[in-house]
């Protein structure tokens, strides 16, 4: 059984990377940047940074396009390692090549009200469980709901990413299930909720 010091010692933040996921190509938004939209006059990966960053210990960025704009916010500035925007996966990849902590926890750029104490309930269930991974779980409107993309994960899983990638495997949900992985039940569905539109975006804006 995991001891305190070690479960302790897991909750630290200086172990954690965190890693925005924006390297899409924003297609359901019409093909533009969707990091870099507005939201309450900052950019929506803005208000992730701003949410993420009191939970981990250093924070980086995975974009394959408007890197400029992004390195702004002061974080390294990740770009995925293979071409042709290949999805999350790819950028979960880059995470885990680049990161020099033991774990790493990402959520999408597109998710504004991610919660504060996100990285933390994922990292207790993770160390309780012995686990490889841990991803968050909604039970609401929309019925149960696994939210793959705001996870945590050992860094030591790059190898079977990297495999799982390499046999031309792109489905998030196909390369958790290789891994022995906890869910983590949140509350509130509506803090996972990802803004895929631009109405979807004008509807939060008029909501909050």
């Amino acid at each position: 059984m995991r001891s305190a010091a070690t479960t302790s010692s897991l909750l630290c933040t200086s172990h954690i990377t965190g890693l925005v996921l924006a390297g899409g190509r924003g297609t359901r938004m019409g093909g533009v940047d969707k990091g870099l939209q507005l939201l309450h006059g900052k950019p929506l990966v803005q208000h992730v940074l701003e949410r993420l960053a009191p939970q981990v210990g250093t924070l980086a960025i995975n974009a394959n396009r408007s890197q400029l704009e992004y390195a702004r916010f002061g974080y390294p500035v990740w770009h995925d390692l293979e071409e042709g925007f290949p999805g999350p996966l790819a950028g979960l990849h880059s995470g885990l090549v680049h990161c020099t902590t033991d774990f790493l926890a990402s959520t999408p750029c597109d998710s504004p009200l991610i919660p504060y104490d996100m990285v933390a309930r994922l990292a207790t269930a993770l160390a309780e469980a012995k686990a490889d991974a841990a991803v968050a779980l909604t039970d609401g409107a929309h019925g149960r709901q696994r939210h793959p993309v705001c996870s945590l994960l050992r860094r030591s899983t790059q190898a079977s990413l990297q495999a799982f990638l390499a046999a031309g495997e792109r489905k998030m949900d196909h390369w958790f299930a290789t891994l022995a992985c906890v869910e983590v039940e949140f509350p509130d569905e509506r803090a996972f909720c990802n803004i895929n539109t631009g109405l979807e975006l004008q509807r939060l804006e008029e909501e909050q």
